[in-house]
């Protein structure tokens, strides 16, 4: 399942070894409703190998702003704490899996 992330959770998963994933999205955005599913299924097919996250801009406005999310669904890759890539949109699940493989 993916893991909800927040402002607190962030530094822990930064300071960490394993590489992560974040989802950045709303409740009112139509491309993220799309996105979610394939989300939670990444989550749970690379248990134990990424972290899958997401985290809703509205409730944490801090963190969106320190990536400068302005578009939603944003997807940001991370390893060894820093973003290696990103997606903007609506993502088909092979383009998403791609990401994650080259995470590993």
């Amino acid at each position: 399942m993916e893991l909800t992330i927040t402002k607190e959770n962030y530094e822990s998963l930064k300071a960490g070894n394993q590489p992560f994933v974040i989802d950045f999205w709303a409740t009112w955005c139509g491309p993220c409703r799309l996105v979610a599913p394939i989300i939670s299924e990444l989550a749970e097919a690379y248990e134990g190998k990424v972290i899958v996250g997401k985290c809703d801009v509205e409730e944490n406005e801090d963190l969106a702003a320190e990536f400068g999310i302005r578009n939603i669904p944003t997807i940001l890759f991370f390893k060894n704490g820093e973003v290696v890539d990103k997606l903007v949109g609506a993502q088909a699940k092979p383009k998403l899996e791609e990401k994650i493989k080259a995470l590993l």
